[in-house]
């Protein structure tokens, strides 16, 4: 099927997407650096501007829309969200394309936090807003632990199917479970994750291998957590300085913290995507990504039943 992405970043969600069999023909980012990124691994058809300044005629035709729109105003990480926070009105941006070119289908993607914004007030309009534009809509927040990411980030999912389809989104059921249990394979660890990764210190080809230098002091905030080998990292953040800083997870070797590489690894992106920009735009980009693993199940399950 034919996709739009806005707000797609380094692509994350795209090129789960295109790993599921769809085809992406137009995306749309703002920040230059993941714009590159982009057009390097997924290609030439993603433009970088400003979704306010693009008119919907400008936007190609299409079966799906997809975007996680920024979500700096929503998140937990954001000790300062507010519901009259700028940056929240720029879902309606997603809701003013889609309203314009009527997909069959869409898909949007935030952080948890965004569902009891307001006690919930800020979700349920959303919802409704949505809803008004002629979809059945449904919502669930997944763990991308439960779908073979090496990462138990939480994220709510929306999706929309338009009014006049006889279809049903279903999301995907959970592939991997902290237990093993119901005959699903266990977690992956951060272990697993990092196996074939070599130490950055030494002579390799991988892109985007070298790691900020900003000092360990394990104290238990953000960024200053030991992490468990043995179980799935947490939530990779974009939340940082401009040095990387606080923000970016230690190695499980507790020596260092993990390069551009590994954390994108336990984003679940393949070792040969490169990214464009210094260390801290990187960094920021593989915070602010879907997972891929997390974005190829959910595209899946719309792909499946057509």
């Amino acid at each position: 099927m034919k996709v739009v992405s806005l707000f797609s970043g380094a692509g994350g969600l795209d090129l789960g997407f295109k790993m599921a069999g769809h085809d992406i023909i137009w995306a749309n980012d703002l920040y230059g650096d993941a714009v590159e990124t982009y057009r390097h691994n997924i290609g030439d058809h993603v433009v970088c501007e400003d979704i306010a300044k693009v008119s919907a005629d400008d936007v190609p035709d299409c079966d799906i829309i997809i975007g996680g729109f920024p979500c700096q105003g929503f998140s937990v990480a954001n000790t300062k969200r507010h519901e009259d926070d700028e940056r929240n009105a720029l879902y309606k941006q997603l809701i003013r394309i889609i309203d314009a070119k009527k997909p069959k289908f869409f898909l949007a993607e935030n952080v948890k936090g965004l569902t009891n914004l307001a006690k919930g007030k800020v979700f349920q309009m959303i919802l409704q807003d949505f809803t008004d534009l002629g979809y059945k809509v449904v919502s669930k927040v997944l763990n991308a632990a439960d779908y073979g990411v090496p990462q138990t980030r939480q994220r709510v999912i929306i999706v929309g199917v338009r009014n006049d389809l006889d279809f049903t989104y279903e999301f995907p059921a959970p592939t991997h479970d902290r237990k093993a249990a119901n005959g699903l394979m266990p977690w992956v660890t951060v272990t697993q994750a990092l196996a074939d990764i070599p130490n950055p210190d030494l002579p390799n080809d991988l892109p985007n291998h070298v790691y900020s230098k900003y000092k360990l002091n394990f104290n238990g905030y953000i960024g200053h957590r030991e992490l468990n080998p043995d179980l799935p990292a947490p939530t990779v953040t974009a939340r940082g300085d401009n040095r990387g800083g606080v923000v970016i997870l230690p190695h499980p070797n507790g020596q260092r913290r993990m390069s551009c590489r590994e954390l994108a690894a336990i984003q679940s992106f393949p070792l040969d995507f490169a990214f464009s920009g210094n260390n801290s735009s990187v960094y920021r980009q593989i915070g602010n990504a879907v997972p891929v693993i997390l974005a190829q199940r959910i595209a899946e399950a719309i792909k499946k039943k057509l």
